[in-house]
């Protein structure tokens, strides 16, 4: 019998139901056991955002039921401090469609809370219409607590690198306090030494000064009486004791100044040996008999540019201390030796010198002492015996020099002093010395002298002394009043001018008068000239320079010496 198609096709269709629904309860099936043995926590929610599924994963962590969930819904396990931004965040995606994504913590069953970054995606069918949201939500926890302790971490650091740094800028504020007390405390010392240094000075000067004025003053008031009582016969020594006086008190003042390095020097070249040699009769005088004397002196010494005048006192400084430094006799050498210095040594730069030393047997110094051997009016002779300006003016003047004074000492066993003066590069002549034997030299052919000088005393001296000496006089008491003279077509043999003029300095009224007339010669006066301090460099061609006080026979020689040079 014939089949029914129609019957046929039913079962047909039956069968095809059938095969799907197993297919689709096979592929559910299957989505469950994924969903439920994966480790996020999985829920489906339809378009609008209701979750009406759950997988078993969520059930375990928070241990609730289908039913529960159903009737409480997920916001009962949210932190209260997160639930509303979660809530309001997730209530846009699901409005507007789009993927949503947050991290916050969900409640346990255990009532802890542990962080899950949650993720929902939206499916979509044809039409692109939203079908439902899968969302997950994956533990992570340790990945928080990692940030928060890094977190922590980091602003403990900063805390503890603010509190470093804020201890540091304390310890530094201490420290500036500190060091500006300590400069406060070091420049107070320095005053106070200072201050004890020019009461030392001060008293000393005034000492001496005081002494000499007294026997200035004094001899000068006894002429004056007996030139009134008509008994001019007696006047001589009084005469005498006054330039004996003055003498001393200008003596003191190169001192002084040669101590402070402002004297004004005569560099020329000068043979030590020879200076020594010279000097051998004048040092067995000093040292007397009870002291034996060895020269010892360096044939192959050389040259050295310096004030021989100068230099001579500070041999015979030495030589009188170290005599002073032997009351009970012993042995003095003089010794000269040439020495290189091959490096920077102090303030020696390096190059050879003439050393010029002075050794004693006697009594020696100690450290305390020999600190404080160059210091003006320090000295450990007894009262009256030593002005302690020896010491000085040789460290002084050797300095001037460009030279340097070094002092080996031991108690008991004597002192060395040694004195380095820079050779010559090149050989000189030396120039020789004024024949001090000469008569006093006067005027020739009506030569006329240009005196400039603003102190009336020394002025008045000056222009009678040339006058006297036959020389015609111009006068003139600052560098202002003097221009006519040099500008006017006169006669003018010889400018006679002081160096520390009020206003114009005398060596500008000299670069003054040089321009009007090329060939005028200068002679300068200084008592004291802070650009004079070493001649060769303040003097040119043609000019000379002699410091106060002078004498008459100094004077005459230096005025003669410059009129006749061509």
């Amino acid at each position: 019998m014939p089949l029914n198609p129609i019957a046929s096709e039913d079962r047909e269709a039956d069968d095809q139901g059938a095969a799907q629904a197993d297919a689709l309860h096979e592929s559910e099936r299957q989505f469950r056991t994924l969903a439920d043995n994966m480790s996020q926590l999985a829920w489906i929610a339809d378009p609008a955002g209701k979750i009406y599924w759950y997988n078993a994963r969520w059930y375990s962590y928070t241990g609730t039921s289908h039913e529960a969930m159903m009737a409480l819904g997920w916001r009962s396990l949210h932190h209260p401090d997160h639930l509303e931004r979660v809530d309001s965040r997730m209530r846009r995606c699901f409005a507007t469609g789009s993927i949503w994504e947050d991290t916050f913590p969900l409640r346990g069953k255990d009532g802890l809370y542990r962080w899950f970054l949650c993720r929902a995606l939206p499916i979509r069918d044809e039409q692109s219409s939203i079908t439902y949201w899968l969302g997950t939500s994956t533990d992570v926890t340790a990945q928080v607590s990692a940030e928060d302790a890094l977190r922590e971490l980091n602003e403990s650091l900063e805390r503890r690198v603010a509190e470093r740094t804020r201890e540091l800028a304390e310890i530094n504020e201490r420290l500036q306090v500190e060091i500006s007390e300590r400069a406060q405390a070091e420049e107070a010392l320095r005053h106070a030494q200072k201050m004890d240094a020019i009461g030392q000075l001060t008293g000393g000067i005034a000492h001496d000064f005081n002494n000499m004025l007294t026997g200035v003053l004094g001899a000068l008031d006894l002429i004056q009486r007996r030139v009134a009582a008509g008994r001019v016969s007696e006047i001589d020594r009084y005469i005498e004791a006054a330039m004996n006086s003055a003498n001393r008190a200008a003596s003191l003042t190169h001192r002084l100044l040669a101590f402070a390095r402002r004297q004004s020097l005569d560099p020329r070249p000068v043979d030590v040996n020879r200076m020594v040699v010279s000097m051998e009769e004048l040092v067995r005088r000093t040292i007397g008999e009870s002291i034996e004397l060895e020269i010892d002196l360096n044939s192959a010494l050389r040259l050295t540019n310096t004030d021989e005048h100068q230099l001579e006192n500070a041999l015979l400084n030495l030589v009188i201390n170290a005599r002073d430094a032997m009351p009970d006799g012993g042995r003095l050498l003089i010794q000269t030796e040439i020495i290189h210095i091959a490096g920077l040594h102090d303030t020696l730069s390096p190059g050879d010198y003439v050393r010029l030393s002075v050794q004693d047997t006697g009594a020696g110094m100690s450290a305390e002492v020999i600190a404080r051997a160059f210091d003006p009016f320090f000295t450990t002779k007894p009262i009256g015996q030593g002005t302690g300006l020896g010491l000085s003016m040789v460290y002084g003047f050797i300095n001037q020099t460009g030279g340097y004074v070094q002092i080996d000492s031991v108690e008991g066993r004597g002192t060395r002093i040694d004195l380095y003066l820079p050779c010559l590069l090149e050989s000189a002549h030396r120039h020789p010395p004024p024949d001090q034997d000469a008569a006093t030299p006067r005027a020739g052919q009506g030569e006329r002298v240009l005196v400039v000088e603003d102190e009336p005393d020394v002025r008045m001296l000056v222009v009678d002394v040339l006058r006297e000496l036959g020389y015609s006089v111009d006068v003139a008491a600052d560098g202002a009043s003097a221009l006519p003279f040099l500008q006017d077509a006169g006669r003018i043999d010889l400018l006679v001018t002081d160096v520390g003029l009020p206003g114009m300095n005398g060596r500008q009224l000299a670069e003054i008068a040089r321009q009007h007339r090329p060939d005028l010669h200068v002679l300068f006066m200084t008592g004291y000239a802070r650009n004079a301090q070493v001649r060769g460099d303040f003097l040119e061609k043609g000019m000379d320079m002699l410091t106060k006080p002078f004498s008459i026979d100094d004077l005459a020689q230096r005025v003669r010496g410059l009129i006749e040079v061509p």
